[in-house]
């Protein structure tokens, strides 16, 4: 039980630690370069935008196609 619960203590402070790198480092970047900052920030988020259109796209495709195995 020990165990346990020192690994998800273990796994919260790494992911703590992790997101406060991440905001730092984009704190820093945004103050020291905000123009190039922004505009690769939008970018980014246009990519996962696109990446999550995609998938939707792909996984209605799989879902009519094993709709029309189960029926044949």
């Amino acid at each position: 039980m020990t165990d346990s619960s020192s690994h998800v203590r273990t796994n919260i402070a790494a992911l703590l630690a992790i997101l406060t790198l991440s905001a730092t480092t984009m704190v820093w970047l945004f103050w020291h370069f905000p123009l190039i900052t922004t505009v690769a920030t939008v970018a980014i988020l246009a990519g996962l935008g696109v990446c999550a259109r995609l998938a939707r796209l792909t996984d209605a495709d799989m879902t009519e196609l094993q709709r029309r195995k189960q029926s044949v």
